[in-house]
């Protein structure tokens, strides 16, 4: 694996977390390096830390309060 390649996984912890319970992509990632884009989609999908699944926790957030308000009336 290149080292650029390393060095990104290790400094970010949820990658190097979804790398270590996904040992199939070690080899994947050194046989192909352009393959991070696919394996950083992945660990998003499992986190859930696409722009959309952080607006929809938000608005979920959002109406428990609008519900808790509405219930202290």
């Amino acid at each position: 694996m290149e080292r650029e390649l390393q060095q990104k996984i290790i400094d970010n912890p949820k990658l190097y977390l979804h790398l270590k319970q996904n040992s199939a992509w070690i080899k994947q990632l050194n046989r192909d390096p352009r393959s991070i884009k696919q394996f950083e989609e992945a660990m998003k999908d499992l986190y859930k830390e696409h722009a959309t699944d952080k607006m929809n926790e938000v608005l979920d957030n959002i109406d428990l309060i609008s519900s808790f308000l509405n219930a202290m009336k």
